[in-house]
């Protein structure tokens, strides 16, 4: 077997002139806006905790001494409340306008700014109210949190609209790349990345010929200086046999003096991300993949939840649910449920109810509207589709229709979240890929409808999915629920 060519980094630039000059501009002051924000947060804070002391305590009951070192002390944390942030990241350049880590990091602050303050007033025997300290932290955290979060907003409205995006270079097999390159393009406001192009070992791949949407820019060895003649600010590496190992830690150490970041997009983390960790093996770093929790004392909690929450649910909501049944019934001849056969867990079929929204007979007029078919391909969905009713409309846009499916969940046929509970003849159409759905229950929701619902594509409906059944948490179903209720008000993707 011959060895594995290792493409050739130039690596005489090191120090050259043509170094970037840091973070770019619109970075900077994005930077100082969150920094600016940070600081309010803690002067809020800091008069918060001083009037609520006051307000308990009466600062006429309080010696003026340890009022003036009560308020010298907070003055003091809000500016270790700056330190602590940074210590953990929250200015990194990496989380700034995409994923939670920096929300992540603001949480992490809030406990090691406690743990600071209250290390410092033992140590130096400072007179410091803990009643003030757990009035202000909180303050702090949750002003904080907001403040970032309506930059955050405005960065994504920037993003929309084309600006305040790092140019990148995407490196690595030309199918690879390209997929890379194409996952980065949907999603601007997540990445905050805009593809200059790539740069592929063979750039006249016939892959490349069929998507011409995406600029070649050279050879994996013309990397470096397609980065320099371009200012480019990030360079993303596909999964290629010859950019990794030694040729991978040479462009590495070449991006670094240009101040260039390096993202590496190995194919495993697509499903396994959250269940990776690193561990080395006789000095070789190695990704350990964790087996999914598709069972033990977290998934018996998860469907314990369930069925508590949805009978809560269901009984807070009976008053809702007769209104609407009421509605439909008036609007249009016919019961108010609509009942349906799924496939579930295991694959095990079951009745699944809605709330009608169409006409009773529906299903003789499917053949001659399939053709018009604003799907993905695979499920069938029309935006105006002639048999739904009037209230059925309105029922769709808000996803009232789906409330029924409460009694699935209490019945533990489906779960408050999860994949998308499939037809029978979806099933049989399934590549082998797709079933591995079926290995937990079904949602009420789940990824796919926060993420666009009817709006996805086949491919990253099942990509969604399946991410979920491998990384499912607790945590997760909750982010998943309170996105839900952001995706109902919006109405993205349903019809």
């Amino acid at each position: 077997m011959s060895p594995t060519r290792v493409p050739h980094i130039d690596l005489a630039s090191f120090g050259h002139a043509q170094v970037r000059a840091g973070l770019a501009a619109w970075e900077k002051r994005y930077r100082r806006a969150v920094v600016a924000v940070d600081a309010l947060a803690a002067v809020v804070a800091v008069v918060v905790g001083i009037l609520g002391r006051n307000a308990v305590f009466g600062s006429a009951q309080t010696i003026p001494g340890q009022v003036e070192s009560g308020q010298l002390t907070l003055v003091v944390v809000a500016l270790a409340w700056l330190v602590v942030l940074a210590h953990n990241g929250a200015y990194a350049a990496r989380y700034i306008g995409a994923g939670t880590e920096e929300y992540r990091a603001v949480t992490r602050s809030a406990v090691g700014l406690v743990a600071l303050v209250a290390f410092a007033s033992f140590a130096l025997q400072l007179e410091f109210s803990r009643g003030t300290l757990f009035l202000s932290v909180p303050v702090m955290t949750v002003t904080t949190l907001a403040g970032r979060h309506a930059l955050r907003r405005r960065l994504v409205r920037a993003r929309l609209a084309g600006r305040n995006l790092r140019p990148t270079v995407v490196v690595g097999d030309a199918r690879a790349a390209l997929e890379v390159a194409h996952r980065i393009e949907q999603d601007p406001t997540t990445t905050g990345m805009k593809v200059l192009g790539v740069c592929v070992p063979d750039p006249q791949d016939h892959a490349l010929r069929h998507d011409p949407g995406v600029k070649v820019l050279g050879t994996e060895a013309d990397a470096l200086s397609v980065v320099d003649r371009l200012g480019a600010s990030a360079v993303a590496v596909a999964s290629s046999p010859t950019m990794s190992g030694h040729a991978l830690r040479r462009l590495g150490w070449a991006l670094e003096q240009r101040d260039v970041d390096l993202l590496v997009a190995p194919g495993v983390v697509e499903v396994a991300g959250p269940r990776l960790t690193m561990r080395r093996a006789a000095g070789l770093p190695m990704l350990h993949v964790e087996r999914p929790v598709q069972s033990g004392w977290r998934y018996t909690t998860k469907l314990a939840a369930d069925r508590i929450l949805g009978a809560l649910a269901l009984l807070a909501l009976s008053p809702v649910l007769i209104t609407l049944g009421v509605m439909v019934r008036r609007d249009s001849s016919g019961p108010a449920l609509f009942r349906q056969e799924r496939v579930g867990e295991g694959g095990r079929v079951f009745s699944m109810y809605k709330f009608r929204t169409m006409v009773v007979d529906a299903d003789r007029h499917l053949a001659g509207l399939e053709m018009q078919s604003d799907g993905n391909g695979v499920l069938f969905k029309m935006r105006t589709d002639p048999r739904v009713t009037k209230v059925g409309a309105v029922l769709r846009r808000f996803s009232f229709d789906e409330l029924p499916q409460l009694i699935n969940v209490v019945r533990g046929e489906m779960s408050l979240v999860g994949p998308r509970p499939p037809l029978r003849d979806e099933v049989d159409r399934y590549e082998s890929d797709a079933v591995r759905r079926l290995r937990v229950r079904p949602g009420m929701t789940g990824l796919w409808q926060v993420s666009g619902r009817s709006d996805l594509s086949w491919v990253d409906s099942v990509r969604l999915d399946l991410w979920y059944v491998d990384n499912w948490s607790l945590a997760l179903d909750g982010q998943i629920l309170l996105r839900t209720v952001k995706a109902v008000v919006r109405g993205s993707g349903a019809y």
